[in-house]
């Protein structure tokens, strides 16, 4: 696989969704995975799609993450987690220093092929931005879909023996076997900057890559 460091088009690349709410400035680190900068405008009036969408507790198998809000925390492999802000109201008193709320994440470089990476994130992001608009929320299975190829794994509720185990093996089963079954990509051409990687990525499983090539959907 080509050298993320050297070739990604994601390079100074700015994502904007929700009209301008959360904006995602791309960076390469030859010693990560992936590097981005998020910035979220909590009064913009499109912020309450994106808190609609509340990301799913999940976590990542294969890689360390790391968040920088006011001071940079790790997230070990297998552990739960979630990142989003709230709303300015929601702040108390801390909406009076800004309406912008700001971070940075990291990831561990891994030899893994399906790893949470810059194509994982910008596809999330912008399937919840077309899928909040025109849904009001996203399909399940899609998701599951895309967070494993994205070397991430949404949580089943607490309830569930195994929890982390069991959420990884049905977020195989869902994602990838039966979301491929059912017609669910992993990533879309609409939504990712380098395909190229998007291909290649796909074509490292047997259930991903028959989007590949002359079956690829743009």
């Amino acid at each position: 696989m080509h050298d993320l460091a050297m070739t990604s088009p994601y390079a100074g690349q700015i994502i904007t969704i929700f009209d301008g709410a959360l904006t995602i400035r791309c960076m390469v680190d030859s010693d990560k995975d992936f590097a981005f900068e998020a910035t979220f405008i909590v009064d913009h009036p499109s912020f309450a799609h994106f808190r609609s969408g509340k990301p799913p507790l999940h976590f990542h198998p294969h890689q360390e993450e790391y968040i920088r809000v006011v001071e940079e925390f790790r997230v070990p492999p297998w552990i739960i987690h979630r990142l989003y802000t709230v709303s300015a109201s929601s702040r108390g008193s801390q909406a009076l220093d800004s309406n912008i709320v700001r971070f940075m994440s990291t990831g561990q470089k891994t030899f893994e092929v399906l790893k949470t990476d810059l194509l994982f994130f910008e596809n999330w992001y912008r399937y919840q931005d077309e899928a909040l608009r025109s849904r009001g929320k996203v399909d399940i299975v899609q998701a599951m879909c895309m967070f494993d190829a994205g070397g991430s794994y949404i949580l089943l509720p607490s309830w569930v023996p195994f929890r982390r185990a069991t959420s990884y093996i049905v977020g195989v089963i869902v994602g990838r076997w039966l979301g491929t079954l059912l017609g669910y990509q992993p990533y879309y051409r609409q939504w990712s900057t380098d395909w190229h990687l998007a291909c290649e990525k796909m074509n490292s499983s047997f259930f991903y890559r028959k989007w590949v090539g002359g079956n690829k959907v743009d």
